[in-house]
Parts: C-alpha cells; sequence; structure tokens
C-alpha cells in the first residue's frame, strides 16, 4: 500500500546512531521491532504489573500484554491513515521498557529516591534501555534502534521544553528535536496507550469485582456500550457466560468509539493541514493524532472513573502500598550500600563512586532496580530485609 506524503519512509529516514548495513530483507523498523522483541527488557514485561501485581492471576494484564494490545490497536490505526506501520509498531512495543516492577507505586518509590539524583521518568527509561542498558552488540551498547524510533520513545507525551539531565545529555549527543511534535507514527503509539489501558483496565477491574455493571452506568460513554452489549439476544446463555460475554462485547464496543473517533478527527487534522513531509506533522505547532473535543471529554470520564473506583479501590490501594514500600526499602539499602548489589552492578556503582561521581552511580542502582520484574523484587527485598533468607 502507497504511504502517505507525510508518512515516515525510507527515503526520509535519519538512519542510526551508529552506521550499519542495513537488512536486505526487511525495512528498518521491521529490524527495530526484532531487536525489541528479543531484547531482556521486553522479556521482563511479561512479570511486571499493569494493575494487578504478578502473583494476583494469570488473566490479569501485565506490561507485556498491554504493549502488545497497544501495538495491535496502533498499528491498524497506522494502516488506516497510511503510515508507517511497521515504525508505529515498535514504538508502540517499546514505550514501556523503561517501567519499575510494581507499576506506579514502583514508579513513584523511585522518583522519591532519586530526586536528589537526577529523577527518574519511565518514559526516558525506556529510552536508557534501547540506547545504554541493553549489552547485546559488539560494536555499540544498546539496541542501536533508528532516530525514528527514538523520537518516538523520548517525545511520548509530546514536545518536550524542559528535558530532565539525562535526556538533555543525551539529545546533545545525538539531536531529538525536543522542542517540536514528533511523526503521526509516535503519535500513534501515544495515545494508543490510553485507548488500551482504558479498554483492558475496565475489563479486568470488571473480571476482578473490582468493578460492577452498575458502577460502570455513571460514564456517559460506558454506559451506551454497555445498553448496547445488553440488548443483544442472550437468550440460551446461563447467567455467568451471559455476564463475561456481555463485559467483552462492552469493552470492545469502548475501544471502537474511541479508535472510530480517534481516526476520524486525525484525518480531519490531517486534511486541515495538508502536510507534505513528515518534517510539516513535526513542526505543525499541535498535534495530528488525537480525539475530537466531544470525545477527549468522555475518555477523560472514563480515566477520572477508573482513577477513583478501581486504582483507588482499597484492594488495590493495599498492593500498591506494601509494593510501595517495599521498592522504596530496595531502593535506600543499595542506594547507601552498593556493595550489595550483585557483581557487575556493584563494579560499575563503585567505579562511579569512586570517580566523585554520585549521582552516576545511583544511576547504576536504579537501572538495576528498574529492571526487576514484581516477582524479582519480591525476592530481592526478602533477600535483603529477611534474616532466615540466604542472601
Amino acid at each position: 500500500m502507497e504511504m502517505a506524503r507525510y508518512a515516515v519512509q525510507r527515503q526520509n529516514a535519519r538512519g542510526r546512531q551508529f552506521v550499519e548495513e542495513e537488512s536486505q530483507t526487511r525495512t528498518p523498523w521491521q529490524r527495530d521491532r526484532d531487536r525489541v522483541l528479543h531484547s531482556s527488557g521486553f522479556r521482563q514485561l511479561q512479570y511486571k504489573t499493569q494493575v494487578f501485581l504478578n502473583h494476583e492471576g494469570d488473566f490479569f494484564r501485565t506490561r507485556l500484554t498491554h504493549s502488545l494490545e497497544v501495538a495491535q490497536i496502533s498499528r491498524s490505526i497506522a494502516r488506516t491513515l497510511g503510515v508507517n506501520e511497521d515504525l508505529t509498531e515498535v514504538i508502540a512495543l517499546a514505550h514501556d521498557l523503561g517501567h519499575t516492577p510494581f507499576g506506579h507505586a514502583g514508579e513513584d518509590a523511585m522518583q522519591e529516591a532519586m530526586k536528589d539524583w537526577g529523577g527518574f521518568d519511565h518514559n526516558i527509561q525506556s529510552l536508557r534501555q534501547v540506547t545504554e542498558i541493553e549489552a547485546r552488540y559488539h560494536g555499540f551498547n544498546g539496541l542501536n534502534l533508528t532516530w525514528e524510533t527514538l523520537e518516538g520513545l523520548a517525545k511520548h507525551h509530546g514536545p518536550v521544553r524542559r528535558p530532565a539531565p539525562w535526556l538533555a545529555s543525551f539529545d546533545q549527543r545525538y539531536p531529538m528535536e525536543l522542542d517540536c511534535h514528533a511523526s503521526v507514527e509516535a503519535q500513534i503509539a501515544a495515545i494508543c496507550d490510553d485507548v488500551a489501558y482504558h479498554g483492558h483496565d475496565l475489563d479486568d477491574g470488571l473480571r476482578a469485582g473490582l468493578l460492577h455493571f452498575e458502577d460502570i452506568e455513571a460514564v456517559p460513554l460506558l454506559k451506551a456500550c454497555l445498553d448496547e452489549a445488553r440488548s443483544l439476544d442472550w437468550s440460551g446463555h446461563g447467567a455467568f457466560d451471559r455476564d463475561q460475554r456481555i463485559r467483552h462485547e462492552t469493552v470492545r464496543r469502548v475501544i471502537n468509539r474511541l479508535v472510530s473517533d480517534l481516526i476520524a478527527q486525525s484525518r480531519r487534522n490531517l486534511e486541515a493541514l495538508n502536510p507534505q513531509s513528515v518534517d510539516d506533522v513535526r513542526h505543525a505547532g499541535r498535534a495530528m493524532v488525537e480525539f475530537s473535543p466531544e470525545m477527549a471529554e468522555r475518555n477523560k470520564e472514563i480515566r477520572k472513573f477508573l482513577h477513583a473506583r478501581m486504582y483507588r479501590h482499597w484492594r488495590v490501594r493495599r498492593m500498591t502500598r506494601k509494593a510501595r514500600i517495599a521498592l522504596a526499602e530496595i531502593c535506600v539499602i543499595l542506594g547507601d550500600e552498593p556493595e550489595l548489589l550483585p557483581t557487575p552492578w556493584q563494579e560499575m556503582a563503585l567505579e562511579r563512586r569512586r570517580a566523585g561521581n554520585e549521582q552516576a552511580a545511583r544511576r547504576v542502582v536504579a537501572d538495576y532496580i528498574a529492571g526487576m520484574t514484581d516477582r524479582f523484587a519480591m525476592e530481592e527485598h526478602r533477600r535483603l530485609m529477611d534474616l532466615s533468607v540466604l542472601g
């Protein structure tokens, strides 16, 4: 399929930080995708929290399944808008590589621990993961992904006016044009993050019994989708089977309405701008991929509802409180005593400390902790705190 003029294509691509011979059988972004899929950071997402901790159930979403769902929705929209599907997909797959264990509770603990040492942000950590932390190739650290993929990770929430120290330093070494928007492909992956987690968090909340059908009737868009699902002919289905299917039918309709509106509004934006190149999109001064004003309001209502009724549910809050405390204790212990780190991490941290660069030493500790899965973090906490567990 011929791509739009404003799509990222081979002829307008900016290459890689380290020059490599390109594949004869894959596009640069298919190659990026394959490198992300084979990375250690991507595998670790399988055991990292989305909302429910990993051990709370095998059917709830993890960072891995979330990333796959974002990629699926993103790729479908990219195809419809006529832009680069492969680039859209790899940005979606890589966007959560920097998440800590225990979801947002873990990130809160990490931000507190690193507040005096350059801070912590999972989006920047995703960029660090693919440019520095992954160690798989002879000639460079990281995965050496294309400039366009890195741009999508660096600008996941749009232009970056005041970059954190590490991002500012990276931008000096390899300019990312942080003050402007990213490509259409990157914008799609960013907003589909919202679409995916609203759909699957609603599904998981209903499945876990934290939410009930009567709860979601308070949100206009959710009620409309639930009413449609209930209006189908459910004769011949038992109560449990019917409710399970109604849940799926409702979530499917929510995602469909969000995606349909997103495509329609993005098309209107692009037709109004009439960009002749990807740089026209970058310098448009506003996002091209967005919901209509009406759907943006409905989307906010869903976010507000999930935050109040699910993320702050007492059962979720109990687990996230324990998780936040556990990760905070790990951060303090290993940050103060990097001698307790496993050998390769210990050597890196102590080398930087001996050189008088405490911030760099703390960053090594943060990289080690951010790479933990939920299960590993719980085991590490026991090893550090429980006398009955061997170190």
